[in-house]
């Protein structure tokens, strides 16, 4: 063997230089493209995420244009419309009821019966929201509630005789045609009130409306313990709110239509805690968004501050809703003056009072 062969192998300065180069060269492309396969990666689970949202979008996002409207629009035309100043075309009683034909009418304005009794209110489970516990026994006396929630055409028809003023969302004051039968939306809980006072009845009590709901055995939602979305129109999939007679197998015990999702009913009390709640205090106490200085202002920074004033419950869930919170038990709330096309109501009555009872 040759002694070059058996000399150790030198590496030079230089040498090493030129390596360690080649090194941080071939470290910093690794990293590069590790950061543009991952950013490929989170453009296409944005894109996935915009594909969900689109499927989820009530209407055309092509038509987004003609639908975005200057910050703080709606508000300006909610309190033009609630001031009475909103130019409307009011209908006729004749008009009103030329909405629907005669067993429509009779089937929209049942009422359902509810026994005398006890049941179960509320709920155990840990994972319900704290304002839901307590489960706990009520006892209750015969009352009739509607067996649908108030309609659009039913709605009509109290504008017509009360000569009340029509939803915000109406085309020109009017029923927009195919919607008749779809629960009357963007009434504030004054609203309602007003609609059951003109019909002889009041809003229900949540006792009243979650009996009528659930039942006396305690059950989650009106067909049973587990969720079935094919039973419920909720968490977008119609899509907007659906005929009140759409879906029949959602009923409950007492044959009460809609009472999980389609839209969530305003309640006649305030929302207040359960006897032996382990809910906190401030999650009842009302509060409204209070920019402190100028600067917060101009940065849209609020603080939630509490007022003298109470929120009104609303039950049942909505088109838009976690399906979760469409289960019999679930309590929500809002300020009884906001409105909402998720909000609606159907009215009770201590008494058969003007319809047939179911």
């Amino acid at each position: 063997m040759s002694s070059q062969l058996k000399k150790k192998h030198v590496v030079s300065e230089k040498e090493k230089r030129k390596r360690s180069r080649y090194l941080d060269a071939t470290l910093v492309t690794c990293a590069g493209l590790a950061v543009v396969g991952g950013s490929f990666h989170v453009v296409d689970l944005g894109s996935n995420r915009m594909d969900d949202m689109r499927s989820k979008a009530t209407y055309d996002l092509v038509e987004m244009k003609d639908r975005i409207r200057a910050a703080g629009e709606d508000v300006a035309l909610h309190e033009r419309h609630e001031a009475g100043r909103a130019k409307m075309i009011p209908y006729s009683v004749e008009d009103a009821e030329s909405l629907l034909s005669p067993e429509q009418w009779t089937e929209i304005d049942k009422v359902v019966a509810i026994p005398a009794g006890e049941f179960f209110m509320g709920s155990d489970k840990q994972q319900t929201s704290p304002q839901n516990r307590p489960r706990h026994t009520v006892i209750l006396a015969n009352y009739f509630i509607d067996k649908y929630p108030v309609t659009n055409a039913q709605y009509a028809r109290f504008t017509a005789s009360a000569e009340y003023r029509p939803p915000l969302d109406w085309e020109g004051g009017k029923v927009v045609p195919g919607a008749e039968l779809f629960p009357v939306t963007m009434v504030s809980w004054y609203d309602a009130s007003n609609y059951c006072s003109w019909a002889g009845k009041r809003l229900p009590n949540e006792a009243e409306w979650e009996k009528a709901s659930r039942g006396v055995d305690g059950r989650r939602w009106p067909w049973g313990e587990h969720m079935d979305i094919k039973r419920l129109n909720t968490y977008y999939s119609v899509g907007s709110a659906s005929d009140v007679t759409q879906f029949i197998d959602g009923a409950s015990p007492y044959g009460v239509m809609d009472m999980a999702g389609n839209v969530s009913e305003w309640i006649g009390e305030d929302f207040a805690p359960y006897d032996g709640t382990d809910a906190p205090a401030d999650l009842f106490q009302g509060k409204i968004q209070v920019a402190q200085s100028a600067a917060d202002r101009a940065m849209k920074v609020v603080d939630l501050v509490g007022v003298d004033a109470n929120y009104k419950v609303l039950r049942g869930g909505s088109w838009k809703s976690d399906p979760f919170s469409t289960a019999t038990y679930h309590r929500n709330y809002s300020w009884p003056h906001y409105a909402s096309d998720f909000f609606g109501f159907r009215c009770a009555s201590d008494t058969d009072s003007l319809r047939g009872v179911n």
